[in-house]
C-alpha cells in the first residue's frame, strides 16, 4: 500500500478553555474552606493582592473621606487593558513609605519594654495530648531498664489512633532488631497501661482486657466473649443460654455489661480536630417571603494594592521587564476577584431558584420536599446543568428547617397512591421516623414498613424500603432487636 502526503481543509467547533475560564470553574466547585485556602495562597504569591476591609465598612470610610482614591473593585473588566493613571511616580514619598516598614521607629523602645512584660507566645500555645503522648508519659515513669524501654516504645509506635496493634511480634522484631521474647514482655507491659484495652490485636481481646482490669476475668461476660463471640454479634441470646445452661436474664445482663465497654480505648486521645460546617448562604423568612443572603464572614475581601497601582501610573519610569511582571500580576488579581464574585452570584441565583421550587419544604419541613432535578434549576436560571452541579457540591445553606447541603434538595420522585410524586429524601425521613417509633423488642420488618407507608399514600416495593434503610445506616429487624 502506497503512502502519500495530502492537504485537507477541515472545519470544526471546539471549546477552548482559557486559563481565566479554568480558574472560574475551579473556584466554582470549591468548598468554603478550600476557597479560603486558595485565596490565602494567592495573597502570599501575588504582591498586587491585599486583604481589605469589609465592603460595608469601606463604603463608610469612603463616604467620610471622599477625597481619597477608592479601592479597585471587581467591576473592572478583565479584557480591558491596564492603563497608567494620571499620577506620576514622583508623587510617592519613598522616604515615608520605607519608614512605615522600618523597625527602628521612635517608639520601638517603648514597644520592646511593653513586650518584655507580656507572656511569650510559646507559653500560650497548647497541644492536645495524643494517645502516644499519654502512653510515653506512663513509660517515662515506669521502673524498667533501657532495653525494655526501647521495646515498649516500639510497641507504642505501632499502635493506631484508637489503640489497636496491627503489627505482629515477628514483624516488629525484624524491623527493630529486638528479640521476640523481649517484645512479648513489652506488649504485656503496655497492656497494663491506661486506657484499659490498649495494644489489643482485635475487638475480642480488647474487651477481655477491659474485663480483666475490672477483675471480671471469670465472669459470665468473659466466658461469652471467649467462646460465643459470633452468637453475641448475632444476638442469639437463647442459644448462648442453652449452651451455658444459665438463664436468659443472666445472659442479657452479661451482654449489657459487654455493651458498656469501650471498643476503641484510644478514642478519647484522638488528635482529629472537629471542623464545623459554616453555611455559604442563608435563607430567612421575613414576613411571608424568604430572603436569600450570602455569608461573607470569614472570606477575605480582596483588593488591588494601591502602591503597585501608583507604580503603574508612569510606565516609562519602570523598566520593561518589571512593568510586564506587574501587568501580569494585575490581570491575575483582577481575574481572581471577578471569579470569586461570579461564584458568589451563581450560588445566590441557584439558591433563589431552589427556594422557589421547594417553598413547601421551607414552610412545613422534609415531608413536603418535592422531586427536583438539576435541569429544572438550570433551565430556571438559564445555566448549564454542569454549572448547577458544581455550585451545589460542598455548599451549605442555613434555613429555618436546619442546615443542608444544596445537593440535598435534588431528589428523584416516587409516585403516591393519589398520582402525585414525593421526593425520595422524604420517604427516607418517614422510614427513619417509623423505625424511631417502633418497639425495640419487636421491630418492624421491611414488609411491615411497606404496609405502614402505604397507609401514608406512599406505594413502594419492599426492596426499595430495604435499599433506603441500608442507605440510612439502619440494620434489619433482627439487628435492631433489643432485649435489654
Amino acid at each position: 500500500m502506497a503512502l502519500e502526503l495530502r492537504l485537507q481543509v477541515k472545519l470544526s467547533q471546539q471549546l477552548v478553555m482559557t486559563p481565566q475560564l479554568q480558574q472560574a470553574i475551579k473556584l466554582l466547585q470549591l468548598s468554603r474552606m478550600e476557597l479560603v485556602d486558595v485565596v490565602t495562597e494567592e495573597l502570599a504569591e501575588n504582591p498586587l493582592l491585599e486583604e481589605g476591609v469589609d465592603p460595608k465598612e469601606e463604603r463608610e470610610d469612603l463616604a467620610a473621606t471622599a477625597e481619597e482614591e477608592p479601592a479597585v473593585v471587581a467591576d473592572v473588566q478583565p479584557e480591558q487593558e491596564i492603563k497608567a493613571d494620571s499620577e506620576g511616580m514622583g508623587d510617592i514619598d519613598w522616604q515615608t513609605y520605607l519608614e512605615g516598614y522600618s523597625l527602628n521607629s521612635s517608639d520601638s523602645r517603648d514597644n520592646y519594654e511593653s513586650r518584655e512584660e507580656r507572656p511569650s507566645y510559646e507559653s500560650l500555645l497548647t497541644k492536645k495530648n495524643s494517645l502516644t503522648d499519654h502512653l510515653m508519659w506512663q513509660l517515662g515513669v515506669s521502673a524498667i531498664n533501657d532495653n525494655e524501654r526501647l521495646a515498649v516504645a516500639e510497641i507504642i509506635g505501632n499502635l493506631d489512633d484508637v489503640g489497636y496493634l496491627h503489627a505482629s511480634i515477628e514483624e516488629m522484631s525484624k524491623v527493630s532488631g529486638q528479640p521476640p521474647e523481649v517484645l512479648e514482655q513489652a506488649l504485656e507491659r503496655v497492656r497494663q497501661f491506661d486506657p484499659a484495652g490498649v495494644a489489643s490485636c482485635n475487638l475480642q481481646e480488647c474487651l477481655l482486657l477491659q474485663l480483666e482490669r475490672l477483675e471480671l476475668s471469670d465472669s459470665l461476660s468473659a466466658t461469652i466473649l471467649r467462646d460465643f463471640i459470633s452468637e453475641l454479634e448475632g444476638r442469639k441470646y437463647p442459644v448462648i443460654a442453652r449452651a451455658l445452661k444459665v438463664s436468659l436474664d443472666a445472659v442479657l445482663a452479661a451482654a449489657k455489661l459487654i455493651s458498656e465497654l469501650d471498643p476503641r480505648p484510644g478514642r478519647a486521645y484522638s488528635e482529629e480536630d472537629v471542623h464545623y460546617i459554616v453555611p455559604d448562604i442563608y435563607v430567612n423568612k421575613v414576613g411571608d417571603e424568604y430572603v436569600v443572603t450570602q455569608n461573607d464572614d470569614g472570606l477575605p475581601h480582596l483588593r488591588i494594592n494601591s502602591f503597585y497601582r501608583k507604580a503603574l501610573a508612569n510606565a516609562e519610569k519602570v523598566d520593561k521587564k518589571t512593568n510586564e511582571y506587574i501587568q501580569d500580576k494585575m490581570r491575575s488579581a483582577i481575574w481572581l476577584i471577578k471569579s470569586i464574585h461570579q461564584r458568589q452570584r451563581t450560588i445566590y441565583k441557584v439558591t433563589k431558584s431552589i427556594v422557589k421550587f421547594q417553598q413547601a419544604f421551607f414552610d412545613h419541613g422534609i415531608e413536603y420536599l418535592k422531586p427536583l432535578v438539576l435541569r429544572d434549576v438550570a433551565d430556571d436560571i438559564e445555566m448549564h446543568e454542569s454549572t448547577v452541579s458544581r455550585v451545589t457540591t460542598n455548599k451549605y445553606v442555613q434555613t429555618p428547617q436546619g442546615l443542608f447541603e444544596l445537593k440535598y434538595f435534588f431528589n428523584s420522585g416516587i409516585n403516591t397512591t393519589d398520582g402525585d410524586a414525593v421526593a425520595s429524601a422524604s420517604v427516607k425521613s418517614r422510614i427513619k421516623e417509623i423505625i424511631a417509633g417502633e418497639d425495640p423488642k419487636k421491630p418492624y420488618s421491611d414488609q411491615k414498613m411497606v404496609a405502614l407507608l402505604k397507609e401514608q399514600e406512599i406505594n413502594i416495593a419492599r426492596r426499595t424500603v430495604t435499599k433506603y434503610r441500608e442507605m440510612l445506616g439502619l440494620g434489619s429487624s433482627t439487628e435492631r432487636k433489643r432485649l435489654f
